[in-house]
C-alpha cells in the first residue's frame, strides 16, 4: 500500500490596507526583489488576535504604528505544484505615527523596499491579489469581526 503525504493546512496571514494622501502603501513580497507587491502584513501567531498579529507585521515591515478597522476583503491563493495554500485577511487601516517617508529597517529583514502608489499608478505594478486596487479606494461593505476571545471551558 502507498502512502500519500498529507497536504499541510492553509496558512493564514493578515494584511493591511493603509491609504494615505491618496496613495496605497505597498511592500515587495519577495526578500530583495522588487518584482511583486502586495499590503503589508504576513504570517499569523497563534494564540494572538487577527488584530495584534497584524500590527506586529506592520511594524516590523514598515516601522509604522496603525489603528485596524474592519475587515474589507479575504483573499485566497495557491501554487498548484505545491501544496501552499493561503488565506489572507485584509484590514482597512489608518496611520496612527511613525514617518511614512522615512528609513526603517525590517527586523526579519524580508521587507525591503516599500513605496506608495496612487490608483492610477497600481494598473502598471505587478500586485497581488488582482483586487487590490479596487478595494483600497472603493466603498465596499464591510463584514463583522469578533475579536479574538479567551477558550472558557466549564
Amino acid at each position: 500500500m502507498t502512502q500519500t503525504k498529507a497536504a499541510r493546512p492553509p496558512r493564514i496571514a493578515v494584511r493591511g490596507i493603509l491609504v494615505h494622501n491618496d496613495r496605497l502603501l505597498l511592500v515587495n513580497a519577495w526578500k530583495g526583489h522588487d518584482r511583486l507587491w502586495c499590503a503589508p502584513g504576513g504570517g499569523v501567531e497563534p494564540h494572538s488576535s487577527l488584530h495584534d498579529n497584524l500590527r506586529r507585521e506592520f511594524l516590523e515591515e514598515t516601522g509604522l504604528v496603525i489603528d485596524i478597522g474592519a475587515p474589507c476583503l479575504v483573499n485566497e491563493f495557491h501554487e498548484p505544484a505545491s501544496d501552499f495554500h493561503q488565506i489572507d485577511i485584509y484590514f482597512r487601516c489608518t496611520l496612527i505615527s511613525g514617518d511614512p517617508h522615512g528609513d526603517w529597517t525590517d527586523p526579519e529583514g524580508i521587507v525591503s523596499y516599500r513605496r506608495w502608489a496612487s490608483r492610477g499608478e497600481m494598473a502598471d505594478l505587478p500586485c497581488k491579489p488582482d483586487s487590490l486596487a479596487a478595494v483600497a479606494w472603493e466603498e465596499i461593505a464591510l463584514p463583522y469581526y469578533d475579536a479574538l476571545e479567551p477558550l472558557v471551558r466549564g
